[in-house]
């Protein structure tokens, strides 16, 4: 009996044992998977060249609210946000709280506070961070794209770009199908407006900034059927009265600043009155922030949405 008891431990024993060396070895495969993970780079092109990034990176801080559209675009939320210190600007852009660290304004980003966050990647807005390339990828490897002032287009290549950095290429092929076949279902639910003059713009207490044919709003106007009444290589028209009257667009769409506005002046005038987008009624407010700031896949969406909505008084 003591024999039999003596062997039943020894075995116990040794089952044990094994177990445990199959845990080791498990934990060590799981540990040189997550390190050569850590270790294999992926080559991005992007506007200031090429930069080796992490292969599926997990810490992301952006340096514009297009950037945040991309990732949520492709299932991802930032850990650091250059929000411009508004944390009620992304909870409106990503549809409700999220829990991020604010990096400071896209124009002036807070370098010592992204590098407290230690990230696996940035990307930045060519135009407004070229000047700070460097300082950003000592931090952390960065990736330079247009953002500010892009066309519709260019964000679009900008967001496969980003999939490609963050090792999301297939979720963005996926993502891109489904925004066109919404683009689509859009644009047939305007076809009675198809081939309209629309103008967007920026009204401030100064000035009426007209987004021509290369801005990102009225590139993706053209997009759903309509076409942009100011065709130009720059995205922005610096425009009088009189000048909004030799245009005269179909339909007005204006992004306006808060309080005083140089509209406000004009609609007493003769000239304004007679336009044609006045006259019949289709002159729009709209939300300025979903209009000309957040720019993206997502946020093109919403665009389109409410053009419907705003020329076929149509709920969505």
């Amino acid at each position: 009996m003591k024999q039999v008891k003596k062997f039943r431990l020894a075995s116990i024993a040794a089952i044990v044992s094994i177990l445990f060396v199959l845990a080791g070895c498990g934990s060590t495969q799981n540990s040189s998977k997550e390190n050569s993970d850590n270790s294999q780079k992926v080559s991005v092109q992007h506007e200031l060249g090429k930069t080796k990034v992490p292969k599926n990176p997990k810490k992301v801080v952006v340096l514009e609210l297009s950037f945040v559209d991309a990732l949520q675009g492709l299932g991802m939320k930032p850990v650091g946000i250059a929000d411009d210190n508004k944390k009620d600007m992304i909870e409106k852009l990503v549809g409700g709280k999220i829990n991020y660290t604010s990096v400071g304004t896209r124009q002036q980003p807070n370098l010592e506070v992204i590098s407290s966050l230690q990230p696996d990647l940035i990307i930045a807005d060519v135009q407004r961070h070229k000047a700070i390339y460097k300082e950003l990828n000592k931090i952390a490897p960065t990736i330079e794209l247009k953002s500010r002032e892009s066309t519709y287009e260019e964000n679009i290549d900008s967001f496969k770009t980003i999939a490609k950095a963050v090792g999301k290429e297939k979720k963005a092929e996926q993502r891109l199908n489904e925004h066109e076949e919404t683009i689509s279902k859009l644009k047939n639910e305007l076809k009675e407006e198809s081939g309209q003059t629309v103008l967007p713009a920026v009204v401030r207490d100064t000035s009426f900034q007209a987004h021509t044919s290369s801005s990102y709003d009225g590139e993706f106007l053209e997009k759903l059927g309509l076409k942009n009444a100011v065709k130009n290589k720059e995205a922005y028209a610096e425009m009088n009265l009189e000048q909004l009257s030799d245009i005269n667009p179909d339909i007005l769409i204006l992004a306006n600043n808060e309080g005083k506005l140089v509209t406000d002046e004009w609609k007493t005038n003769p000239l304004w009155k007679n336009l044609k987008a006045v006259k019949n009624d289709k002159v729009f407010v709209v939300d300025r922030d979903l209009w000309t700031r957040f720019r993206g896949v997502i946020s093109a969406e919403a665009i389109g949405k409410d053009t419907v909505k705003l020329l076929n008084n149509k709920q969505q």
